[in-house]
């Protein structure tokens, strides 16, 4: 039924479709041996300047890193970055991204409409049928005006627009969205933009998560059916939410001027890892074996895993459980070793690069998971 329009309750009801995605790379790469160097120098120079409140017990030591213990740890090996100079500087150790003008194009905006337009060109379709925006995002650069109306503005599409904030499963929560609104009969066509500029929140100091994120933007294109030419029939889209501290970044306007030192650290990026492994992985497997029983797929049988690009152990073993075996590279699409960790956009990214081989009726599973804990999933099938 998902294939085509067809009758309920004597109503025709538009049928979802992914009808295209799209990708921006910001232009600088950093890889593990650029950041650990960075890192080291950053160790050196904080042990030498406190060494004194370090041999009397009133601080600790930070310890250097390493390329190897990076990889093992997480599976990435570089990232891209909206600013590289920043960084790598260990007097500075975040990214340098200059202020804008009101009258400019904020910078997530601008790689958003990036984005956008990759997707859009690989649709092909007439822009005035989208009629509404969506920016799906783990951090957005202000409250207001919505970074979704400066996209639709600058596009010069008309509709409504709106932010949303679901961490790492903003795309897959903005999919659903975007897909319900289509079914619905609200819209003929959502573009939905995932602009991550990991690099602003990351604390580049911490040795357990100085390596995890790297920055890019994402868009997808969900149309009626009508409106697509060939894209990917949405079988069913599930979410789910379970409150957790684990995964926490207490930065916000009541507090955007937080003092450095004791306290400071949780305004930027914080994680109890191990703890996150233990418990979003189960609920990850689960979530995905109980909802493709429940829209007919056989997950053994899925051609393809699209999945969130956090951890390269978290990702084989909800590989291994789903389909029952140990998946391919081909089957388990991994690129954060060359991107890092990118939130929401991660398995946006591993859709968008590893999908045109597919056949007509095969078909493949989209799954995000992250912080909230959120989880979101999205059975396709290629048309």
């Amino acid at each position: 039924m998902c294939g085509s329009t067809h009758l309920n309750s004597e109503t025709l009801v538009p049928q979802p479709v992914i009808a295209a995605t799209g990708l921006y790379i910001p232009p600088h790469q950093i890889s593990n041996e650029e950041l650990v160097s960075a890192f080291n120098t950053y160790v050196t120079r904080f042990n030498a300047a406190n060494a004194e409140a370090i041999a009397a017990g009133e601080l600790v030591p930070l310890l250097p890193s390493s390329a190897e213990f990076i990889e093992k740890a997480s599976g990435i090996k570089s990232r891209y970055v909206v600013d590289k100079a920043g960084v790598l500087d260990p007097e500075v150790m975040r990214p340098n991204i200059p202020e804008r003008s009101n009258d400019d194009i904020s910078v997530l905006a601008e790689m958003a409409v990036w984005a956008a337009k990759d997707a859009l060109t690989n649709w092909g379709g007439d822009i005035g049928e989208i009629g509404a925006v969506i920016c799906a995002a783990s951090n957005m650069q202000r409250p207001y005006p919505a970074i979704a109306i400066e996209v639709q503005n600058a596009l010069g599409i008309s509709g409504f627009a709106f932010d949303m904030n679901v961490a790492c499963s903003s795309a897959t929560f903005g999919i659903k969205t975007a897909a319900d609104f289509v079914s619905g009969g609200s819209v003929k066509a959502v573009l939905v933009v995932n602009p991550e500029i990991c690099s602003g929140h990351l604390n580049f100091g911490d040795r357990d998560s100085h390596f995890i994120f790297g920055d890019v933007a994402t868009a997808i294109v969900v149309t009626d059916e009508t409106l697509a030419n060939g894209g990917w029939d949405i079988l069913g889209t599930r979410l789910k939410t379970q409150f957790s501290n684990n995964i926490r970044n207490n930065f916000g306007f009541l507090n955007r001027c937080a003092p450095e030192g004791i306290g400071a650290a949780d305004k930027l990026f914080v994680q109890e890892g191990r703890k996150v492994f233990r418990e979003v992985v189960p609920m990850v497997i689960e979530m995905i074996v109980d909802h493709a029983q429940d829209v007919g797929v056989d997950p053994k049988l899925l051609k393809r895993l699209w999945l969130h690009q956090a951890n390269i152990n978290m990702n084989d073993m909800i590989g291994r459980k789903v389909l029952d075996r140990v998946p391919t590279p081909e089957e388990n699409v991994i690129i954060l070793d060359a991107f890092a960790n990118t939130s929401s956009a991660g398995s946006i990214i591993a859709f968008h690069s590893s999908s045109r081989d597919f056949a007509p009726g095969e078909t493949g599973l989209i799954c995000s998971f992250g912080a909230g804990y959120s989880a979101g999933t999205v059975f396709v099938r290629k048309r």
